[in-house]
């Protein structure tokens, strides 16, 4: 499988065209296994306790997975997300940085379908797991 879009286009990408967030991530790979997404956590994303909120950790799955269908249809940014479920699964670590894991699972010409593991730094297991679809329109379609 060839991608369209390696870890520097897809941040290049999101500098240009999600400059409003582009500064809280980091794609650290995009190859053919998936994207890995680093968000960089600061208080803005805390809830009280101390812990990453759960709109936070939804922004990073759908971040994550958004540049995972990207990475192989290339610079479509109206490819829209139309259902996400999601499960927290454990507290992250205080103060720590996110991981997102995106993989495809299905790339279809209107559908595409993956999930998204969040791992927080200093912790093995997951603190989150992501079931995301999007839509990819007609335009990607027609060049594909």
């Amino acid at each position: 499988m060839q991608l369209k879009m390696d870890a520097a286009a897809l941040q290049a990408f999101l500098a240009q065209d999600f400059g409003q967030v582009a500064a809280d991530f980091a794609v650290e790979r995009a190859d053919a296994a998936g994207v890995v997404l680093r968000m960089r956590v600061a208080e803005r994303h805390l809830r009280p306790g101390g812990t990453v909120s759960g709109p936070s950790i939804f922004a990073l799955a759908d971040v994550a997975m958004y540049l995972a269908i990207l990475s192989r249809i290339g610079p479509v940014a109206l490819t829209v997300t139309t259902n996400c479920a999601i499960d927290f699964l454990r507290k992250p670590a205080a103060g720590q940085d996110l991981r997102g894991e995106a993989r495809v699972l299905k790339l279809g010409r209107s559908l595409a379908v993956g999930d998204v593991l969040v791992f927080s730094d200093g912790m093995a297991d997951p603190v989150a797991r992501a079931s995301l679809t999007y839509s990819i329109p007609p335009s990607a379609r027609a060049g594909s």
